[in-house]
Parts: C-alpha cells; structure tokens; sequence
C-alpha cells in the first residue's frame, strides 16, 4: 500500500505547470529577485551546484534562498539561461538549460549545460536542486 499512496501523491495532478517553469526561467534572465521569489515556497530549498556538501550547498528558507539566487548574478553579471526545455510530472519538474555567463572574478566567459531539479508544494516551487557541467 506504501508504492500506491507514494505515487498517488508523487503523481498528482500539479498545480505547477510547464508555464510556471518558463515565466520562473525568463525571471532568471531578467535578474528579477522578486519575482523568482514569488514562486518559491516559504520553506524552500535551493541546492547549488558547487559546495563542501553532496548536495553541494544547501539554502534554506526563503532569505537564504534569495541571496544564494543574487550571488549568480553577482558572478555573473550578464548570466543568462538559454535553450530551455522544461518539463512536470505530478510534484516534480526539470528544467533543462544552457548557462552563459562572464565571470567576474576573471573575466572568463563562461557556456555549459545543466539542469534544475524541481520538487513542488501547491503551487510553489519547495526544492530548486541544480546541478551543471564542468567544462575543462
């Protein structure tokens, strides 16, 4: 009874759509704070790409969250996330995207692929977990 109660609740109709995806994605590129805020949830995750910890770095919570998401542009100032394919299923969702970027501390110009791994609650998103190419 566990798998069908877990998937009854994995799989249930979303109430974050494709569309949420791709207005949450075009906030990234607008380096628009508020408004990518306005989609995550009050005890939200962001798992970053890089960090000390498996997950890499873990952000809880929604100020947490939001000045990990203003360190991108930060270090990126010109930070934009191209050819992005978005997909939901139930209360998990993908983004697919391409990152190109300068990077501050060197100038390096930056291009690699990646990925966001979405867990909903209602219709915000609970846990952004990213992860991303390392190109040599």
């Amino acid at each position: 009874m566990a798998l069908i109660d877990f998937l009854d609740k994995t799989l249930a109709p979303a109430e974050v759509t494709e569309q949420t995806l791709i207005e949450f994605a075009q906030a990234w590129n607008n380096h628009d704070i508020d408004s990518l805020m306005s989609y995550m949830s009050d005890g939200c995750v962001f798992h970053t790409f890089t960090g000390s910890e498996a997950c890499g770095t873990r952000q809880v919570g929604k100020e947490n969250v939001r000045h990990a998401f203003m360190q991108a542009w930060q270090n990126y100032p010109d930070a934009q996330w191209t050819r992005a394919k978005h997909f939901v299923a139930g209360q998990r969702g993908v983004s697919e995207w391409t990152f190109v970027g300068t990077r501050t501390s060197d100038g390096a110009r930056i291009e690699v692929d990646g990925c966001d791994l979405f867990t909903f609650e209602g219709n915000k998103i609970k846990v952004k977990d990213s992860w991303r190419k390392h190109r040599i």
